[in-house]
């Protein structure tokens, strides 16, 4: 049997690294919004499909009312760096208009797409608009985002694990590491 875990160079952040990570940002996350999102909850909007997993585990840790959504978009076609051309290949199902929304991003690599998708759901109207990103990955350039959540700062290496892919394979890897250079190359 073929085992994904031969795949990778070394583990950035375990298991346990990520779900005591997790716990934190949705216990800051109930905090701030305990009192201003009222009986109606937040808006939790998962980017598809790198941020599911985060996302399921994210919710979990959020003692409030809340609705999940998400959206699926492309921006990186058959590379392993974004295009810069932002699809919407699925949008939200839930009107944002006047809710507290909080985007759950697995990784803010050059934030191109997440920029495009910030200012796309700000147009939209929401009451407040705040982004919970798991990764922030310490790339030149980066797109400035304010990022209210994050869970940890990465390196530029390409990692996978925890909803991560290359190519699809590696997302039920339950840490997230460092792909071996010649899986990619």
């Amino acid at each position: 049997m073929v085992s994904v875990h031969n795949d990778i160079s070394k583990v950035l952040f375990s298991e346990q690294d990520l779900a005591n990570r997790v716990r934190e940002i949705g216990e800051n996350i109930t905090a701030d919004y305990a009192e201003v999102a009222g009986e109606a909850g937040i808006v939790v909007i998962s980017v598809l499909r790198g941020g599911a997993v985060y996302t399921c585990d994210l919710i979990r840790c959020i003692d409030m009312p809340l609705e999940v959504d998400f959206m699926a978009v492309s921006s990186y076609g058959s590379g392993v760096k974004s295009s810069g051309v932002v699809r919407i290949l699925k949008d939200l199902n839930t009107d944002i208009r006047g809710r507290h929304v909080i985007v759950a991003e697995d990784i803010i690599d050059s934030g191109l797409t997440l920029k495009y998708l910030l200012e796309m759901l700000q147009s939209r109207g929401p009451a407040s608009l705040a982004v919970a990103a798991l990764l922030r990955k310490d790339v030149p350039n980066q797109a400035d985002i304010d990022c209210r959540y994050t869970g940890f700062e990465c390196p530029d290496e390409f990692i996978v694990g925890y909803g991560l892919d290359y190519a699809e394979h590696y997302r039920n890897l339950p840490y997230i590491g460092v792909l071996k250079p010649e899986i990619y190359q």
